[in-house]
This record gives C-alpha cells, structure tokens and sequence, in this order.
C-alpha cells in the first residue's frame, strides 16, 4: 500500500488519528515497535499492574539519578505494543480542567481553549454514568472510546467521597462535566468488563477499512528531501527500510521518543546534535525541553474490618478474580479498582483544583507489593501543576540507546510546599466520621511523621511517578523560540511533519492524560484534514469564592 501518511506510534493519539484519516479516506501506514495486546495481562482491567512491569510491553525507561529524591532512578514506562501506554495504564479517565485549555491558548496555542476541544471530548466519548449521576450534556453519546464507572460495591468507595464532603469539599456527580471540583465515582476506560484502550477504540475499526496498514519496526529517523519530511527510516528483521509517506510524516511516539525522533532527525538544539555528530537541520531549542510529569505518593491506612481487597492478595484469590473475568467477564477482574476519586483546591487564591486523589480499596504499590500489614487501603495523592521542568536528551546517535530523561522532580520550594499540604489535607479527610469505621491506623507516612522536615523525608524517599510525562515538543506560535510544534501540529523550521502526542503540552493538564493524548490525536487529525468542529462555549463551575476560601 502507497501511504499518503506515516504515523510513528500505534499509541493514544496515533490510533485516534489512523481511525479518523481513514475514515476520511486516507491511507495511513503506522509504524510500531511493539506487538499485540492479546492476552489477559492487557486486556483484565484489574491486571493493571502486569504489562506496564512487563518488557514485552514496556519500553523500560528509567529517569537518571533524581538529585532532589536521593538520586533515586524513577520509573518511565511507556508502552512498546499496539495501543501504546493506553494498553498498559491504569485505565483512569480524566479530561483535564477547562482552565488547562485555556492556559494552552494564552500562552500560544491558538484554537486550543477549552470551547476549541470540548468539542473533541464529546465526539470521542461514549460515556456510561452507570446510574451514578453526571452531566450528559457535557459528554459525548457515539464515539470509539467507552468511559465507564466502576460498581463502587466496597463501601470504602462511598465511605472516601462521603469524608470529602464531610471535610467541606462537595460532592461532584461529573468531574469530566461542569464540576470538577470535589469528591465522586472514577471514570475508567473499560467496556463490557475489558480494557478499552486506542487499539480496542479506534487502531483495530481502522484497519477493518483496508486503509490503514501497521508495519512492525524500529524507526531510527525522519528522512528529509531538503527540508521537507518524505517518510520514515526504519528498522525491521536486520535491515534498514524507508517508509515513504506521500503527503506527511506524524510523530505520535510519545513525550520520550518523540523528541529522541527529532533529535536524531537533525531537529533541536545545534549545540545538542553537534555534540552527537548529527547535521542540523532545524536548531530548536525547544526539542526534549519543557518535560513535566505528576509526582504522587501513598498515603495508606490499615483497616479495622476485612473488607480490603487484600483477601485476595494471594494465589489462589487472583487465581479466583481471573477464571470468573475469564469465563464470564465480569466480577472484580473487571475493574481497574480505582472507583472513587477527589479533586480539590491546596490553598485560597487557586482558581481550580492543583490536587488529584486516587482512591483504592487495597494499600499496594504499582509494582504488585502490599503493605505487610494486611487489610488497607490508600489514597494516591499529589500536586497537579508542579512548577519543575526537565528534559529529554540525546545518550547517543545510536536510535537504539534509550534517551536521557531527566525529570527534575521537586527542584522548586513550591514543589515541597504543595506536597507537605497534599498530605496533611490527605491526613485531614481520611479523619472525617465517614472513613472512621475503616480507619484503624495510617501505616504511610507514619502518625511519627508531622515535621516539615520528617514529611520532606518521607517525599524523598517514597514520591512515585503517576507516569504522566508530557510537553517535550510544546505548541506555541512560530515565532517562539521555545516552540517545537504551531498550533496545527506542525514543527516549526521544516514541512511536511507533524507530532501528535502528549509532547506537544504546553503544560500539563490537571489528572491522567490518556484522555487528553486521545483528545490530541482526534483534533490534529481535522487540522490535516483542514476541518474544526464548532466551538461549545460551555461555562465550566469555579468555586465562587476561590480568590478568597480553600474549599
């Protein structure tokens, strides 16, 4: 097949962009390093923690020594298989807030503001409430991607939400409607009790239409004639292949691999390339720059009755959740676990939520470890708009070697204050009369742990990636300096090339950013196809008095 476009990556936006150029008759050709997503690692909602642990799925990414966390080396996956990190995740949906959009626009991004892609949202979603409430006029009815709610049948589930009001925050019915602002049900990209990820959504429909082809192989560089983008360089069983692309070439790799693409392409910082002994071709220093991330931690608490999901934290319980999924589809196999969520304010004077909670009936870390103690659970908890930025660099030209990624993590005093307040409001609704029939001790950080100094040692050495990074090839206008993309995708000093992931944030949206990756990847498709969607002006709720009150 001729390809009229090359897309890298078989990711969240890169499957949203193949489903909608070959729906508009496209053809598209994808190239993918990574293989299938069959099997019930990916596809069990509740094996979550497997495939993102797993090298046949994960490309293994680990940051360099992080000197604000004791040079600890922190976790980088991204997923290396169709679906990208959309089949490795943690399945939670979160559109991000209205004023994420906006302060995309105004620092450059036009046509980016949330009326821009509300719009996208909608045509993306079918959205499930499950009988939990929410705003159907704000969320789409018909789209690829299935958003749904857990059953919430744990009462520690409704117990969590019920503090949160309790600790005068509210209850929000939506937080991907008109408020996001308080406590309610987690959404989850889960359908009919599978992962519904971009290649359940959108890559597997696109190839039904016989206009969107995946070739499995390493890509090693964009091939330029002069200055404009003719296809990919790849390698695949030994040799070195190019993949031409008729009309463009769209790097949808990833926030780390995207900006490792461009790099060895000739496309960043001179100083950079020539240290590699790489040609320049377009010196922008915006390349790898501009990396963001959410930090969170763990605050866990043992329980006074059984009710946990450690019961099953053993053999032959998962032995049990995984022949019932098996069989039938359903039961606690069929859920991420992560059913009840909060967002809410750290201080007076924040216009809309800088705190994200997840909460899970279980005090377990990603990794599969529970807490020795038994019966727990735990609410994930960290700042959402960290002030930190890093980078990813070049560790040779060798598109083989894995980049440098330097997070930068908690390099700021606003970071360390943010997140002293995320624990102590942590500690403070888990205090509430709703959560205290459950709450028999707080195992992390520890009752011992109070100082300013104590919990800064506890951050230290237990602040965990939510595996969020993003901004590495930001929008902006053409003539910033620091911008690698314009407002249609396309990079900045060459033609015919584009990037469509979650590289080209300009900051980092407000909770997980599978959904906004997606967003990303339906609204650069129309910019291709030089279409929009009309603008919704919808009017998102800010608490009235947030110049003034916390909460």
């Amino acid at each position: 097949m001729q390809a009229e476009y090359v897309i890298v990556g078989a990711g969240s936006a890169g499957c949203a962009m193949a489903y909608r150029l070959a729906e508009a008759g496209k053809r598209v050709c994808i190239v993918e390093h990574g293989g299938t997503d069959a099997g019930p690692f990916i596809q069990m909602p509740a094996a979550l923690s497997y495939p993102m642990n797993m090298s046949r799925y994960d490309w293994g990414y680990l940051s360099e020594p992080e000197p604000h966390l004791g040079n600890r080396r922190l976790v980088c996956p991204r997923g290396k298989v169709i679906g990208g990190s959309s089949s490795i995740n943690g399945m939670v949906y979160v559109r991000g807030h209205a004023r994420d959009y906006d302060h995309w626009r105004d620092q450059g991004a036009e046509g980016w503001g949330y009326a821009d892609v509300l719009p996208y949202f909608k045509r993306m979603e079918s959205w499930h409430s499950g009988g939990h409430g929410g705003d159907a006029d704000w969320r789409g009815k018909d789209g690829p991607l299935h958003v749904t709610r857990g059953p919430r049948k744990n009462p520690l589930f409704h117990a969590f939400v019920e503090a949160g009001a309790q600790a005068g925050y509210g209850v929000t019915g939506d937080y991907n409607g008109e408020r996001q602002e308080g406590f309610g049900p987690m959404e989850q990209t889960v359908w009919q009790g599978r992962r519904w990820s971009a290649a359940n959504a959108y890559l597997k429909p696109a190839i039904k239409t016989g206009r969107v082809e995946i070739v499995r192989a390493l890509a090693r560089r964009v091939v330029f004639e002069g200055h404009r983008a003719i296809g990919i360089e790849v390698e695949r069983h030994g040799r070195i292949d190019v993949i031409s692309a008729a009309a463009e070439v769209i790097l949808a790799a990833s926030s780390i691999n995207t900006p490792k693409l461009l790099l060895l392409s000739g496309i960043g910082p001179a100083e950079q390339l020539a240290a590699h002994g790489l040609a320049v071709l377009a010196d922008r220093k915006g390349v790898g720059a501009n990396l963001q991330d959410h930090l969170e931690v763990y605050t866990q608490f043992a329980a006074k009755q059984p009710i946990t999901l450690y019961k099953y934290w053993n053999l032959l319980g998962k032995a049990v959740i995984g022949a019932q999924w098996l069989f039938t589809g359903k039961g606690l196999g069929a859920s991420n676990q992560f059913e009840s969520a909060g967002f809410i304010r750290s201080r007076a004077g924040v216009e809309y939520p800088d705190i994200q909670f997840h909460f899970l009936p279980i005090a377990v870390r990603y990794d599969g470890k529970a807490a020795a103690e038994g019966h727990g659970f735990q609410a994930h908890v960290g700042p959402m708009r960290s002030p930190s930025r890093g980078a990813v660099t070049l560790r040779s030209a060798n598109p083989k070697d894995a980049p440098e990624i330097r997070f930068n993590y908690m390099s700021t005093e606003q970071d360390w204050i943010d997140f002293r307040t995320c624990i102590r409001l942590t500690r403070e609704i888990f205090a509430q009369a709703a959560m205290a029939p459950f709450v028999k001790h707080e195992i992390q950080p520890g009752a011992a742990v109070q100082t300013d100094s104590e919990i800064d040692a506890f951050i230290r050495e237990h602040a965990e990636s939510a595996y969020h990074p993003c901004g590495t090839a930001r929008m902006g206008r053409a003539d910033d300096p620091a911008a690698v993309v314009d407002a249609h995708g396309r990079v900045i000093g060459v033609t015919g090339l584009r990037v469509a992931d979650s590289s080209i944030f300009p900051r980092i949206t407000n909770g997980n950013l599978n959904g906004p990756s997606i967003m990303v990847g339906e609204k650069i498709a129309d910019h291709i196809l030089e279409r929009r969607l009309p603008s919704d002006n919808a009017e998102p709720w800010v608490h009235p008095n947030w110049q003034t009150a916390q909460r």
